[in-house]
């Protein structure tokens, strides 16, 4: 299988790196000739690119510098088909034997000369005119060439003794070089100025880097078998300065002169493109993107003995583009213009041009221009949508484009799917450049023609139909559905020696396609109801669409290059590769030689040099077409007087052609101007013009009788209405089916005065000034009114509301307000449109331009104006909700009834605390749900803290505190540090009380009435005792936040010497064991007993820990050796028994204990906290503003 997919590769005209060649389509015709006085011989030329100088250099010393202009102020008269002229023709002095080199810098300005003698000139321009600027005589050999590298800063000269030298654009030698023993006769750069190419006498290529080191020589495979003696014809390596028609395009072309040429992607390429052309070649160059090679040299014509000067033109691939035959005896040499379009012939004593018409990619569909050009710095190329109407432009880049194909609205993009895979994609888009639906295929759409419903893409062997949408029109979405599902059979494919039938469907086979044919497929076409195939053998083959049936073959003697069908689908118009255009009857019944009867018949005219032809959509006898640089259309075959113009024919109907100037639009391809887009009247239409002007309606009547065509009639219908001649008018119209036309004209004819008749026909023609100010002076205010209305001119409807005498009708002023109001909206002028909407009174706009201004007052204003219930209430309360203003949404909210989105919104917003008023109003059982919802999230995202704030602002304060509890447990755990978790259990405690307030306050609410203060607590405790059964910190909330307090307390006070009162402290912590670590609370005892000589409770303290089953037996050994040689030195008794005896017996009347010293309180006056209701000694509490234990202010 390798094998056949190799052929296929072949075949289907993709070269061995399987790249898609498109048929490149070019045409070439001679324009213009000049004569070089007293018949000198030309030996060169060269024409600058930026410039657009051309310098040509001959024998005894000739050398000119001539430059063309263009000179036209019309604007129709641009390119290649202005006149020019020659604004500059220098002839300049200095060389005495022949000038053999000339070659331009374009970056400096510069011009280097070199005769037989080798004397070298550099020449300069000084205003405007060409003078010596540095000479230099070797005298010993003679320059065979001289080339300036890429940036213009170098110059390398061959001499033909082997010498190089490089110098710099300012004259100094950088270096020279002897090559012993080798005949040079050529030099090339290559881009990046690393390299060196020497070309040798002998026919071989030399390598060498920059500082003229031999590298290698160079391969030439397109010498392979070649024997006897060759020389080099040309080198020129394309510097890639307006970038590559491909990514990894070949720029490097070597040629010889027996006709062998090779194009190479880099200087050490081993696959090269390989081109035989069949000629004896002088000179070669490529053009300035590098796109196309021009080959130039004679050929040995067959009929006479003479040699035919001939120019082969190719694309970098090797395909041939075509071939320009040149008059003369010898040609010489050959030079591109800067754009492209022109080419500068040196024959004997001549310079010839010729134009050239290239193969743009491009298209024209619903009013737009798609063509597509290269960049230097993107690989892709770049596709533009130029819609010409609104003058706006859609880009796309595309990867491997092969062509553009257009019709009706839709455009087709033919690429390659990538650079592996031989696989191809139609991409359907529409007149902006969406792409609406790619096709993948598996033949090359070499050729691709579009119908209204059908795209038929052709390789060499077979064509692949696709009908990518039905006769209705359908959006882009419909079309996507239809086309989706395949097994409609909307694609098939067919073999172009096969003979389908149109019965049986066909079907999606590729392995047809890669059979081969003997005769491949050379240009396509399609109308609604046939496809034309032509084939290279000048066979033609018709098809009926949609079911593809051969119906005919024809046979043509020429090979054709376009194909194009008429509106009726009778003629074939039929470009071939040389440019002759002939036409051929389909359906013509004819005798041939033998006296049978036959189908077909070619037709009588034939047109030379023909680059572009179109057919008129509504007239299947009108064509126009484009011949050198002038645009000829015929009516049967009879030609009207040419126009001068060069421009691609994009459209022909009612008698007019509109016609793009792609040359100068690819000029500057980012920037179209609608200046290159012209519109021509053809004949019929200018004289019926002039005579309708000039002569009269009656005379012009009969002229378009003998003339009929619909856009005549519809000229004289307008010419009619101007002069409310509404006979002729209604007749007119009814010759062009204009149905509204027909009724206007009825319209009219009921009207009775002359004035309105005069105003409605000025707004027939959109002259609506002109008719409103009739309107007005007709006193008719209402018609002006009812006109701007109709135009959707709000403004003037406004301004003639408010200017007109008596009252203007209120609720279309509203409606003309609203409508000014909208329309800067639509702008987003959101300032102004409010100021419309508020007198037009429309509320839903006004809201959304307050939110858009960020106007939340003006909205706020805007929800209390309106009423109750109103439809607009609930989104502004969703503005204000977007924007988080909660309170605003709310009020809102209510306003309309909806209490359940209020609380969402409070909740959507964390305004936990209003939600749950707002459930309370309005008596809602699902707040509490809710709150348990959010809270476990939160808990499962280990957010703890965050969920007790939640509770908190929704007031669960008790839910709250059993969090709190649990965070302050888990601290104290983990031995954090005393004070953060005595802070956790005041914030817990402190909780609590809130919970115990809020539900006294809930229970003196239900109590209302006599009962006293005291019933209503007993009742608080009541419900206190059934939530707390759950609880057990409810009852004694402090406990956590006083073990911690004082254990704090008793340390500080140690620490400050206070022992005694240290001591006191630490013996109430025995209450706390369940709250701090036994080891802890009568480690710190016995401390503080042994600082105060205390014995006897230090060693109650140590029996304690010494008991303690939490404690390893090396811990307890610890404790026994430190109480051991504690007590060997004291009495493990207590010196001052009285105080401490009634802290240790504690007992029934327990007395409370001051939180600010640990002591207990004996007398009657002291200090209790409002809040956590823990006391002070009365002397003690002056030293401190805030409670020591909750911190509360001291009141």
């Amino acid at each position: 299988m390798p094998l056949a997919t190799e052929n296929k590769f072949r075949a289907a005209g993709l070269d061995g790196g399987g790249r898609p060649v498109g048929v490149p389509r070019m045409f070439f015709y001679l324009s213009k000739k000049i004569a070089i006085p007293n018949n000198v011989k030309l030996k060169c030329i060269s024409w600058n690119k930026d410039q657009g100088f051309i310098a040509c250099g001959g024998e005894d010393g000739l050398l000119k510098v001539l430059k063309l202009e263009t000179q036209t102020d019309d604007a129709k008269l641009r390119g290649l088909a202005a006149p020019s002229n020659l604004s500059m023709n220098q002839t300049l002095e200095g060389h005495s034997g022949s000038v053999q080199v000339v070659t331009w810098n374009e970056q400096y300005q510069k011009l280097t000369t070199s005769d037989q003698n080798g004397l070298i000139i550099v020449w300069m321009l000084y205003k405007g005119s060409w003078y010596e600027e540095m000479i230099n005589n070797r005298n010993k050999s003679v320059v065979r060439s001289m080339s300036w590298n890429a940036d213009g800063q170098k110059i390398c000269i061959v001499y033909e003794d082997g010498a190089v030298i490089v110098g710099s654009v300012d004259g100094n030698r950088i270096w020279g070089k002897d090559l012993k023993g080798i005949q040079l006769c050529h030099v090339a750069w290559s881009a990046d100025s690393k390299v060196l190419l020497f070309g040798m006498a002998n026919g071989e290529i030399h390598i060498y880097d920059n500082q003229g080191n031999f590298i290698m020589k160079m391969k030439l495979n397109c010498l392979v078998n070649v024997t006897g003696a060759v020389s080099i014809a040309g080198i020129h390596w394309y510097h890639g300065t307006e970038g590559y028609v491909e990514p990894d395009c070949p720029c490097l072309a070597v040629c010889f002169d027996n006709g062998r040429c090779q194009i190479m992607r880099h200087e050490s390429d081993q696959n090269p493109v390989l081109i035989d052309t069949g000629m004896y070649v002088v000179s070669i160059q490529w053009n300035h993107v590098g796109s196309v090679l021009a080959v130039a040299g004679s050929q040995k014509a067959v009929t006479q003995d003479k040699d035919v000067n001939t120019v082969q033109f190719y694309t970098p691939f090797g395909e041939h583009l075509g071939t320009l035959k040149v008059p003369g005896k010898q040609m010489s040499a050959l030079s591109w213009e800067g754009g492209g379009l022109k080419i500068a012939l040196a024959v004997d004593s001549f310079i010839y041009f010729a134009n050239i018409r290239p193969d743009y990619k491009w298209g024209y569909c619903s009013n737009t221009v798609v063509y597509a050009y290269t960049r230097p710095d993107r690989p892709e190329y770049c596709v533009v949508f130029w819609d010409t109407k609104n003058n706006e432009k859609y880009v796309k880049y595309v990867k491997s484009l092969i062509s553009i194909t257009t019709c009706g609205d839709f455009c087709i993009l033919a690429t390659k799917a990538d650079e592996n895979h031989p696989q191809f994609v139609l991409v359907l888009c529409n007149s902006i450049g969406t792409p609406l639906d790619p096709k993948y295929i598996d033949i090359v759409p070499l050729f691709v023609t579009m119908t209204k419903t059908h795209v038929i893409a052709a390789s060499k062997e077979a064509f692949y139909t696709w009908q990518y949408r039905v006769a209705k029109k359908l959006t882009a979405l419909e079309i996507n559905q239809i086309t989706r599902s395949r097994k409609e059979g909307r694609e098939r494919i067919y073999h172009v020696d096969d003979t389908p039938s149109g019965s049986v469907d066909g079907v999606l086979d590729y392995s047809k396609a890669i059979q081969g044919t003997r005769d491949p497929i050379c240009a396509i076409t399609a109308s609604d109801k046939t496809l034309i195939v032509g084939r290279e053998s000048g066979t033609i083959q018709r098809y009926s669409l949609p079911n593809v049936g051969l119906i005919q073959k024809y046979s043509l003697n020429c090979r054709a290059y376009q194909l194009s069908l008429n509106c009726n689908s009778s003629r074939l118009a039929v470009i071939d590769i040389s440019g002759v255009l002939t036409f051929f009857d389909l359906d013509a019944r004819v005798m041939d030689s033998t006296g049978q009867q036959v189908i077909g018949e070619l037709l009588k005219l034939e047109r030379k040099d023909v680059w572009d032809m179109k057919w008129a959509k509504d007239n299947p006898d009108l064509f126009a077409m484009m011949e050198k640089t002038r645009m000829y259309v015929f009516r049967n075959l009879d030609p009207e007087e040419p126009i001068q113009t060069s421009g691609y024919i994009c459209n022909f109907e009612d008698l007019e052609i509109k016609s793009v100037l792609l040359d100068e639009i690819l000029k500057d391809p980012e920037h179209p101007n609608k200046d290159y887009i012209i519109n021509f009247e053809i004949r019929s239409l200018r004289d019926s013009r002039a005579l309708i002007e000039n002569v009269g309606i009656e005379d012009a009547s009969q002229f378009i009788e003998d003339n009929p065509h619909p856009r005549l009639w519809r000229l004289l219908a307008e010419a009619a209405l101007q002069k409310l001649d509404l006979h002729m008018a209604e007749q007119a119209f009814v010759r062009c089916k204009d149905y509204q036309g027909i009724k206007f004209v009825k319209r009219l004819g009921s009207l009775q005065s002359e004035s309105m008749k005069q105003a409605e026909v000025a707004a027939y023609f959109g002259r609506f000034e002109e008719a409103e100010r009739m309107y007005l002076d007709m006193d008719r205010r209402d018609l002006a009114i009812g006109l701007r209305l109709k135009l959707g001119d709000w403004f003037r409807v406004l301004q003639l509301l408010k200017t007109g005498s008596g009252d203007a009708d209120d609720s279309l002023l509203e409606q003309a307000h609203n409508a000014v109001g909208d329309y800067f909206a639509d702008r987003q002028k959101w300032l102004n449109a409010v100021q419309y909407y508020v007198q037009g009174r429309n509320q839903e706009h006004l809201a959304e331009c307050y939110y858009m201004l960020e106007d939340y007052e003006g909205l706020e204003n805007l929800a209390s104006s309106l009423p109750e219930n109103h439809k607009l209430l609930p989104e502004i309360a969703q503005m204000f909700v977007r924007v988080g203003m909660c309170e605003q949404a709310v009020t809102a909210f209510l306003k309309c009834n909806q209490p359940k989105a209020a609380v969402d919104t409070c909740v959507h917003l964390n305004q936990w605390n209003k939600a749950v008023e707002l459930a309370k109003n309005h008596s809602m059982k699902e707040i509490g749900s809710l709150l348990a919802r959010y809270a476990s999230r939160l808990l499962e995202k280990n957010k703890t803290l965050d969920a007790i704030e939640l509770y908190r602002k929704a007031s669960y304060f008790y839910d709250a505190a059993k969090l709190m509890f649990k965070i302050a447990d888990e601290e104290a755990k983990k031995r954090t540090k005393p004070l953060r978790v005595k802070k956790l259990y005041v914030l817990a405690a402190l909780l609590i009380e809130q919970h115990h307030e809020q539900v006294k306050n809930a229970q003196r609410g239900k109590v209302k009435g006599t009962s006293s203060e005291a019933t209503s607590a007993l009742a608080g405790l009541l419900e206190e005792e059934i939530l707390s059964t759950a609880g057990h910190f409810t009852d004694n909330a402090w406990r956590g936040a006083e073990a911690y307090h004082f254990f704090i307390l008793a340390q500080r006070q140690l620490y400050e010497g206070y022992v005694d009162t240290a001591l006191k402290t630490a013996l109430h912590l025995r209450d706390y064991e369940d709250i701090i670590p036994t080891v802890e609370i009568y480690s710190l005892l016995a401390l503080c007993a042994c600082a105060s000589r205390a014995f006897g409770t230090c060693s109650k303290a140590f029996i304690k820990l010494e008991s303690l089953e939490t404690l390893s037996s090396e811990q307890k050994q610890q404790y026994e050796d430190l109480a051991l040689e504690i007590f060997t030195k004291h009495t493990p008794k207590d010196n001052r028994k009285s105080e401490l005896d009634s802290l240790l017996e504690g007992g029934e009347g327990k007395l409370p204990t001051c939180v600010a010293t640990g002591s207990p309180i004996t007398e009657y006056q002291f200090w209790m906290c409002s809040v956590c209701k823990h006391c002070v000694l009365a002397q003690e509490i002056s030293n401190y503003n805030f409670c020591p234990l909750c911190h509360s202010s001291v009141g």
